[in-house]
């Protein structure tokens, strides 16, 4: 056991180090901020140190030209104070998992000889709080041969396993100072819509992880109407604060630390350091608790919100680096990734903006940029979603995971990328993608539930549903394949199937309703209308699987048609009803038609808007 010594000024303790020492840093907007602004002023002190640390929100002018000869700098994960030294090659970066990192110091693979970190003042017991910053301070506090503590009156003192004792301290500078803050920008549009779509997968009950980033941030606006929401994460910033106020947030529902949010680090305003002050509700731990798999795979529903710089049509995940470039670092996603994977009900979630540079450059790519390193390999992802959908990707094939993924990529970006995967022999060589160019009417979605029925969601068809609609037609029985086709179809093959789900929602339209969760759904009605030529009015087609007729599901399929129809223009509808078709013609007449007319052995009718 060593005892704490006050001291006034580093230099009291430097004679006391070697020179080229590996120094560490406080994490996040727990930087000892008076500490290092010291180590930088006796920079000639050391020659050839090296300085690590996780993200941090200060100054890094150690990293400065001027002090070459004295510092190198390693990231384990790359902020934008350090960014353009590590791009330099003035800097280093180190990838590695956070759950990890820890290993790393304990086991003395990365010998620490100085640990500067910040903690509150002692209370009457000795014992210091590492305050908005637990991750892996308590283990570098542990094993480094000298740790200097800046005692700071504004850092707050926290809840959960954030305390050290002085004995575990060897020198203690007091120095009073606002904390850092970091700052989210506001959400744009395209990260709102990121957000809503995000937040369709998230329901009551479920228990989020939340990475760094405005689209976290978004996605979480997006949440105030749901209940029982849990939080095991890394880290949290000011979004989370109204609904762990408004109750939304309230982890009775969890499975692991229920009643308490559990999270490793958090990024923000001061007024979020006053609100997780001696908050009994909010609990810190170090990084290999918040971050081990296995732990978070015990939370219920667990739903990890992580992001990404690109996405390959394989679904390689790139996310620490642009090219060669390295941009952030491997951080907590995969373990988080793998952590959901593992939860009963759990969702891995990548969410990201479809392009980049104002829209001049595509995030969805037939490869990941060269020299980019894979960061969630393409068996971890689950879900992606962008501004323009979600894509479930588990248990697909390379076909239909490029299709979910092509779908997910900007309008203008399709046409070249299903190139490239009939190229690569990775779909059918006449794969058709009618929504090359166009935006995929997510307006038109609608959620129902009828007369004992689970909620049905109808929402337009897309060309990832020819699986689907495979499975649809093969569910009927022979029956219902002669009212809806006229024909004894024994096959849907592929090119019939494209044909139906390729359409260009304005004069071929079609709905499905679908029960199960998005990416795990099963069709239970398509309803559809073709303009052609020849017909005064679209011609329109319903069916509804067996187990669901009866309950007004294509009266109301009928009404969403209606509305995309008049929409654009036309003015009613037509049929074609067998006369064995009894049903049909009995929905067709609560729905009301105005002309019905028998030829050549079918009835025709006429409906008008």
């Amino acid at each position: 056991m060593s005892f704490f010594k006050a001291i006034k000024s580093l230099s009291e303790i430097l004679p006391n180090l070697p020179r080229n020492s590996r120094v560490f840093i406080g994490s996040g907007c727990a930087e000892p901020q008076e500490l290092v602004r010291q180590l930088v002023a006796h920079a000639p002190h050391f020659a050839d140190a090296e300085i690590v640390h996780l993200l941090t929100a200060g100054r890094s002018e150690y990293v400065e030209p001027k002090y070459v000869n004295y510092f190198r700098h390693n990231a384990f994960f790359i902020g934008s104070n350090v960014r353009q030294a590590v791009a330099e090659g003035a800097a280093d970066y180190t990838p590695v998992f956070l759950s990890e990192l820890p290993r790393l110091f304990e086991s003395g693979q990365l010998l620490i000889d100085l640990a500067l970190i910040q903690v509150s003042p002692p209370d009457a017991a000795g014992y210091c709080s590492l305050g908005v910053s637990v991750d892996v301070m308590k283990s570098v506090a542990g094993v480094a041969r000298c740790v200097v503590a800046q005692v700071n009156p504004q850092m707050p003192r926290t809840c959960g396993d954030s305390l050290l004792h002085v004995s575990q301290l060897h020198y203690l500078l007091e120095h009073e100072e606002p904390l850092l803050e970091y700052q989210i920008l506001a959400p744009d549009e395209v990260t709102l819509q990121i957000a809503r779509n995000v937040a369709q997968l998230i329901h009551d009950g479920a228990t989020l992880q939340l990475g760094i980033g405005v689209i976290a941030d978004a996605a979480l606006k997006a949440l105030h109407d749901r209940n029982d929401l849990g939080v095991h994460t890394e880290m949290f910033s000011d979004g989370l604060i109204p609904l762990l106020q408004s109750g939304v947030v309230n982890n009775m529902r969890k499975g692991l630390h229920d009643g308490k949010t559990i999270t490793s680090f958090v990024l923000g305003s001061h007024a979020l350091y006053d609100f997780v002050r001696e908050n009994p509700l909010i609990e810190f731990h170090p990084s290999q608790h918040t971050n081990n798999p296995f732990i978070i795979g015990q939370n219920r529903n667990m739903t990890a919100i992580n992001s990404a710089l690109e996405v390959d049509l394989t679904g390689q995940v790139c996310a620490d680096s642009i090219g060669p470039r390295f941009f952030s670092g491997i951080g907590g996603q995969l373990d988080f990734i793998r952590g959901a994977a593992l939860s009963q009900g759990g969702k891995p979630i990548i969410a990201l903006p479809a392009t980049a540079e104002n829209g001049k450059v595509s995030r969805i790519v037939a490869d990941l940029t060269h020299g980019a390193g894979v960061t969630t390999t393409r068996g971890d992802v689950h879900y992606v979603v962008t501004e323009y959908g979600i894509a479930y990707l588990h248990g697909k094939s390379v076909r239909q995971r490029s299709l979910e993924l092509i779908h997910l990529a900007h309008p203008d970006f399709r046409g070249e990328l299903l190139a490239a995967m009939k190229q690569r022999h990775y779909v059918y060589p006449d794969q058709k993608l009618e929504t090359i160019g166009r935006l995929y009417p997510h307006w038109y979605e609608v959620t129902r539930t009828f007369k004992d029925s689970e909620p049905i969601r109808f929402r337009p068809i897309k060309p990832t549903d020819e699986r689907l609609l495979q499975d649809f037609f093969y569910s009927h029985n022979e029956d219902t394949i002669f009212m809806r086709y006229h024909a004894h179809l024994k096959t849907m093959h592929h090119t019939k199937a494209q044909d139906l789900v390729n359409v260009d929602y304005k004069q071929r339209m079609a709905f499905a309703g679908v029960v199960g969760e998005i990416g795990k759904e099963r069709i239970i009605a398509i309803a559809r209308y073709i303009a052609a030529p020849e017909y005064e009015f679209p011609e329109v087609a319903f069916v509804v699987h067996e187990d669901f007729r009866g309950r007004g599901i294509a009266g109301f399929l009928f009404q969403q048609l209606q509305k995309v129809a008049q929409e654009h223009g036309y003015r009613g509808f037509c049929a074609i009803v067998l006369p064995e078709n009894v049903a049909m013609l009995r929905a067709f007449e609560r729905i009301g038609f105005a002309e019905k007319k028998y030829d050549d052995g079918v009835f025709e009718l006429t409906f008008r808007f």
